[in-house]
């Protein structure tokens, strides 16, 4: 049988890694399961391992690559005692105590044991899946506009999205870029009449209607993005230098469903800071956060997660 850990941590974002500093600096041992190298923001990480320039995190006046951030957080939880497994949870019991975790394979027994569980899995952004988009993911495609709209003053914009984070990421870049250039494969959008009216009110945006990107064009960085118009068939290029791409997310939830409480959207329902319906696990950052989805903002909830964590181990210990 497995050792059981005072606390396991699934996942290795800024969420995962700071739950990671604060469970080691109160003496508890953390494991954390980081998950595996792909493309994907469940890999070991998180999503910050896809981006280049970091300039919004506090306490870095020059900024600082996304990598090289989170290796810092890294060794700064090794450094008071968390281990790290890069593998990725297959599997969960949270029905049963200790609680049980598979992340060799989803069969057979377990090989990780909990007494506490922090779920910092992340969220991926649903991407458009076109030539040149996840080559030039970092170097002018991106999927923050709050994280990246800074690097594009005065550029020409592209926004892939019909919806109100579209919309909102549209209206936000205004502020940076020259132009801004919304494509939708619709007629209509589907963000509330709100965002659309101040879309629509806002000069410097425009609308390519019934269209889909083909291709996201570029050596280094993006120069232009290939559309076809879904109506006529009609190609065209347009020269952009940042493409965002907001048509959604993903929480990474799907091995939680049926044990732990999700929304409608799937992310995974707090209550009294980082609390889930499940007694002993708790949630942080973009697993159960749909609407800040910023590194700080993760790292803050990583924080009420591991004191959380810490107090239900302790009043457990005096129960």
């Amino acid at each position: 049988m497995p050792d059981v850990h005072q606390v396991v941590i699934l996942g290795s974002g800024p969420a995962g890694l700071t739950a990671a500093i604060y469970t080691a600096r109160a003496n508890l041992s953390p494991f954390v399961v980081e998950g595996e190298p792909s493309s994907t923001s469940d890999q070991p990480g998180g999503q910050l391992m896809l981006t280049t320039d970091v300039e919004n995190y506090p306490g870095f006046v020059d900024g600082i690559i996304g990598p090289e951030l989170m290796t810092r957080f890294r060794d700064q939880a090794a450094r008071f005692g968390a281990t790290f497994a890069t593998r990725k949870a297959q599997r969960v019991d949270f029905t049963s105590r200790p609680f049980r975790i598979w992340t060799h394979t989803a069969d057979g027994e377990p090989d990780v044991e909990a007494r506490a569980v922090i779920v910092a899995s992340g969220a991926r952004s649903i991407m458009l899946g076109v030539p040149g988009e996840d080559r030039l993911l970092g170097h002018g495609v991106s999927t923050c506009a709050t994280c990246d709209g800074f690097f594009f003053r005065d550029k020409s914009i592209v926004v892939v999205g019909g919806g109100d984070s579209a919309l909102e990421e549209a209206i936000f870049l205004t502020r940076f870029g020259d132009s801004v250039t919304v494509i939708h494969r619709r007629k209509s959008l589907r963000a509330s009449k709100i965002m659309q009216d101040r879309a629509f009110a806002n000069d410097k945006i425009q609308f390519r209607w019934d269209t889909v990107v083909n291709e996201v064009i570029g050596e280094d960085k993006v120069t232009a993005v290939s559309v076809t118009n879904v109506l006529s068939g009609e190609e065209d290029v347009i020269k952009a230098h940042g493409v965002f791409v907001a048509i959604g997310h993903e929480p990474n939830t799907a091995i939680f469903a049926g044990q732990l409480e999700l929304d409608d959207r799937g992310y995974i329902r707090t209550r009294e800071g980082t609390r889930t319906n499940v007694e002993g696990v708790f949630a942080a950052g973009d697993v159960q956060d749909h609407v800040y989805r910023q590194a700080v903002t993760a790292a803050g909830s990583g924080c009420m997660a591991a004191i959380d964590a810490e107090r239900w181990l302790e009043a457990q210990s005096h129960g």
